[in-house]
């Protein structure tokens, strides 16, 4: 007598993968598909801020801090920033746009923070390409681009916004008046995160304490990148990895231990 050994249910190490993609997909749908303009409009978004600011400071000044040309500096401060509060949004709000699903034994929810981390740390990669690109072909601009710190700037802006998005996903969920209070909080973060300036323009003083902010040493790599001769001394990759780290840590505990309270709630 033969016996044959019993079938496993699936390959489990690939239901991850399929339940991510699915949500891919689902996201892709219904906040790019529905809408008129789709995708057009998160490259557009950018372009305009560039060209707004372009237009400003063009009026009081004849060159920006770096360079001759003024989109180019006000892109790679733009487009590094745009990505970290796409990102960190999108992955705060993973578990309550997904909670339905979340009831599924198929769905967690890393399912649904990898989801929408991917989908947009994609789309604003394609968009900084499609930018940066665009206004270096525009303005024939001859540049010595230094690749790895360009990479090095948009995995930084990826770990931080990451871990953001995480510790987020939780507050949000446990204290809505957060969501509120974050939003407001956020704001000064544009004129804070090097965006329209580089740091050595201020005073030292003023400097110290700009630095404990990750964001503008995402900046201050990303321009190291399409400026030569910027050493951009006061970016710390290992602080900014420190804090993601730190954060994102936190933030997976709470998570873990609290996801099936959260998706009642």
């Amino acid at each position: 007598m033969t016996f044959r050994a019993a079938q496993r249910p699936g390959p489990l190490r690939f239901r991850a993968l399929r339940s991510i993609s699915a949500l891919i997909l689902r996201e892709m749908a219904t906040r790019y598909g529905r809408s008129p303009g789709g995708y057009l409009w998160v490259v557009l978004e950018p372009v305009a801020g560039i060209a707004l600011l372009t237009f400003l400071f063009t009026l009081i000044s004849r060159s920006p801090p770096l360079g001759t040309n003024f989109p180019l500096f006000y892109a790679t401060g733009i487009l590094p920033f745009t990505m970290y509060v796409a990102l960190s949004g999108n992955v705060a709000t993973a578990v309550q746009y997904s909670r339905a699903l979340l009831s599924y034994p198929a769905v967690s929810f890393m399912d649904a923070l990898l989801a929408r981390f991917f989908l947009t740390a994609l789309t604003h990669i394609l968009v900084m390409f499609l930018v940066l690109s665009g206004i270096i072909y525009f303005y024939d601009l001859k540049l010595v681009i230094h690749l790895p710190s360009i990479f090095a700037a948009i995995a930084m802006v990826l770990a931080f916004a990451f871990a953001i998005g995480v510790a987020n996903c939780f507050l949000f969920a446990r204290f809505p008046l957060w969501a509120n209070f974050w939003h407001v909080l956020n704001r000064p973060l544009f004129l804070l995160s090097g965006v329209i300036f580089i740091p050595e323009m201020l005073p030292k003083a003023a400097m110290q304490y700009l630095v404990w902010n990750p964001l503008i040493h995402t900046s201050g790599m990303m321009r190291r990148g399409f400026y030569p001769t910027y050493d951009a001394l006061y970016v710390d990759v290992a602080y900014v990895y420190f804090c993601a780290i730190v954060i994102g840590i936190v933030g997976l505990w709470f998570l873990i231990r609290y996801h099936k309270d959260l998706a009642l709630l």
